[in-house]
């Protein structure tokens, strides 16, 4: 069976993820937030506010220090509308560094949502890390840029650099700037293949972007809180085309009930395959 879809609808669902944070004094940087009315236009994040966000910050427990804190699975029945999808974000706001510190360093890995509907004993999986699909919205992508990134496995969120009169880029005579530095000679032991010399800009006391109150969020693909796909029906080999012929095959099953059993028999070349399917149906009782 190439596709076996699991009816959730009316099931709810929870959430659960790990975070940590690292570097940095300022606070009230994160929030998580859900939706079930984004258009899924990531364009712009005053487009992403056009839809209706609710705050669920509180239900999960963050990070304090480097140490990845997991917080419990937290029911999100409550969000969920009918016929929806639903999306998921973590919101990161920069204050006034100067005044307010440094912006932290926050990493959210292992998220989770699950299907409260208990499948084979447990709960059903709806969307990990990688299948939510987040994307990284900066209100200042150009002026001031987040330093914020999405991996397979792990959400970055970090704000903007400030920047000052006194930081190395603003320095002239910075190596980073000396076209005779060997990170950009090829024959250099020190040579960097990725090395460019960056174009010199002075430090613009006047630039209402060298310390900026900014936002940027990490807002997931719809996820569909309804169905969940379980994959193709894959089989398991039982004979190759060098072992002997089998004569009979075991397997025990582990609960009682009606079950459809389907061999399916190839012989392939390089230019045919002929298949041969034979069904059984077994009734294990206890």
């Amino acid at each position: 069976k190439d596709n076996r879809i699991v009816d959730i609808r009316g099931a709810g669902a929870s959430l659960e993820f790990a975070s940590s944070v690292q570097v940095g004094t300022q606070a009230g940087h994160l929030s998580v937030l859900a939706s079930t009315d984004f258009d899924g236009d990531y364009s712009s994040l005053e487009k992403v506010k056009l839809a209706t966000w609710t705050d669920i910050t509180t239900r999960f427990s963050l990070g304090t220090n480097a140490t990845f804190v997991t917080s419990p699975k937290k029911d999100l029945s409550d969000i969920i509308e009918p016929d929806k999808p639903l999306y998921i974000a973590f919101k990161y706001i920069t204050k006034p560094q100067a005044t307010n510190g440094l912006a932290r360093q926050w990493f959210i890995q292992s998220f989770l949502l699950s299907s409260n509907k208990i499948f084979n004993d447990a709960p059903l999986p709806i969307a990990n890390q990688l299948d939510a699909g987040f994307r990284i919205v900066d209100e200042n992508k150009t002026t001031a840029p987040a330093r914020a990134s999405i991996s397979q496995t792990r959400i970055t969120l970090y704000g903007n650099q400030y920047l000052y009169a006194s930081l190395s880029i603003f320095d002239p005579l910075n190596p980073i700037y000396d076209p005779l530095n060997p990170i950009y000679n090829p024959q250099s032991p020190s040579y960097v293949p990725t090395a460019v010399i960056p174009k010199f800009v002075p430090f613009d006391p006047l630039s209402p972007y060298n310390d900026p109150t900014s936002e940027h969020w990490a807002v997931s693909k719809a996820i569909n809180v309804e169905q969940v796909s379980l994959g193709p029906d894959l089989s398991v080999p039982i004979k190759g085309l060098r072992d002997v012929t089998l004569k009979s095959y075991d397997y025990s099953y582990t609960k009682p009930g009606t079950y459809r059993v389907v061999f399916v028999a190839s012989n392939n070349t390089i230019t045919t395959t002929k298949t041969v399917v034979k069904e059984i149906t077994l009734t294990i009782t206890p």
